[in-house]
């Protein structure tokens, strides 16, 4: 007589194993919350919205989770874990670091794929990390952390066998994660039948920044503009309303990218700068008008750092290199930060779309350099369009640099993070 296990009715996929169903329910719970809160972002989703379109009520869905907040985090976690456990599975199968390094960059834009044609769940991209409470952030961050070292231990063995060339090893992961974390806000504008031919040219590029050979790009000295002088005459009140509009948008913008904007408090961002509240506010409609207005501000900045290198006598890929570093420096210094596009989807949707078509405006400037390099021969034969979003993600994500690694000297600091984009798009002597 067969067994009841014989026939499949008792294992994980019985239709009367209720862990099973409970897991399956909860992933596709975590998967539309993921793909409303990428697109739409998490300010403006509600649980509501999650529980139409599942076609659930929301006693059910309280079921599996009590509030929106606890659901970001929810999605945050599944995302690291999804990545850890890919690892998992990576190294498992490549015994060579920099196959694991490959495999795991690839992996991020088949993840992106298979959400997009219905083959898996969608994950959410971990964009207010610093929002959350503070023992989720930490069990966030530390899960965060963990997928980093890895990534970097694969690096580090590679450049031990003799695979990949020397390269300050903490700041190549930075860069290459940020350039991965970028992939959500474009890839979707390119057909999907074109995803694994762009992954793989995107990966080819780094490849060929890891390139152990002769023929490294030796970047030239770097010298910041002077700041603008600050004195203003005390009679100019435009003026003097500029610079203190200026102060509560770099005020901002350094609260915004350290506590997201659900943690960011007007009220104690008027205490950071000293000012009353009446003050603030007078010069300040709300917490959401703040935010447009750093986008506007960091936008404003990166602009016109791009206009004066590529004023600048010298290669394509001089100037890119101009552009990259002295908008690093800019982020990090005293003249920024910039803002960080973590907090993006916090504004509503035709404010997130007026900066988004100026933040593309401005990416494809970098395109532009890309391709006056492959004309002048500074830069190699790639496609534009992929090392603009490369470098685009890379300089996002290149602010609070300090909390990675030490930084004596900035424009070097800068130098080691976009090392692996200058290699992998100049044109060097291949095995």
């Amino acid at each position: 007589m067969a067994k009841i296990s014989d026939t499949g009715l008792a294992g994980s996929n019985s239709p009367f194993n209720r862990s099973a169903q409970h897991d399956a329910k909860r992933t596709a719970i975590l998967s539309q919350a993921a793909r409303l809160f990428n697109s739409k972002g998490s300010r403006a989703t509600t649980l509501q919205d999650i529980s139409a379109t599942l076609g659930l009520t929301k006693t059910s869905l309280y079921y599996y989770v009590k509030t929106k907040e606890e659901l970001i985090y929810q999605c945050y976690l599944a995302t690291l874990e999804h990545h850890l456990a890919g690892m998992d599975e990576i190294e498992a199968r490549f015994p060579a670091p920099l196959d694991r390094a490959r495999a795991f960059f690839l992996q991020q834009f088949e993840t992106w794929l298979a959400a997009r044609q219905n083959r898996g769940p969608h994950f959410a991209a971990p964009l207010e990390i610093a929002s959350l409470p503070g023992p989720q952030r930490r069990e966030v961050e530390a899960r965060y952390i963990s997928m980093f070292r890895r990534l970097r231990g694969y690096l580090r063995d590679a450049i031990a066998t003799g695979s990949v060339r020397q390269c300050e090893t903490t700041s190549a992961t930075r860069a290459i994660i940020g350039s991965l974390d970028w992939i959500f806000s474009w890839l979707h504008s390119h057909p999907q039948d074109q995803v694994d031919h762009i992954a793989l040219q995107a990966w080819d590029i780094v490849e060929y920044g890891f390139y152990n050979g002769s023929g490294e790009y030796v970047p030239a000295p770097m010298r910041p503009d002077p700041p603008q002088a600050g004195y203003i005459h005390g009679f100019d009140r435009e003026a003097q309303k500029r610079l203190k509009q200026q102060a509560f948008y770099k005020a901002g913008t350094w609260f915004f990218n350290k506590q997201g904007f659900n943690g960011t408090s007007l009220d104690e961002i008027a205490e950071h700068l000293n000012v009353s509240k009446g003050a603030f506010y007078y010069h300040i409609k709300n917490k959401e008008d703040l935010l447009f207005n750093c986008y506007v501000y960091s936008l404003d900045i990166t602009e016109g750092i791009y206009r004066q290198a590529a004023a600048l006598e010298g290669s394509a890929l001089h100037k890119l290199d101009q552009i990259c570093r002295r908008i690093f420096f800019a982020q990090n210094s005293d003249q920024g930060p910039l803002i960080r596009y973590n907090t993006i989807t916090a504004l509503p949707l035709p404010r997130r779309k007026q900066i988004l078509e100026r933040t593309e405006e401005f990416n494809r400037s970098f395109g532009d350099v890309v391709r006056a390099g492959i004309a002048d021969s500074s830069i190699r034969k790639i496609e534009p369009f992929i090392a603009q979003h490369l470098i685009a993600g890379a300089v996002n994500a290149a602010m609070d640099i300090k909390l990675w690694r030490r930084v004596d000297d900035l424009d070097a600091t800068a130098v080691d993070y976009f090392d692996v984009f200058f290699n992998g798009l100049r044109p060097r002597p291949h095995q």
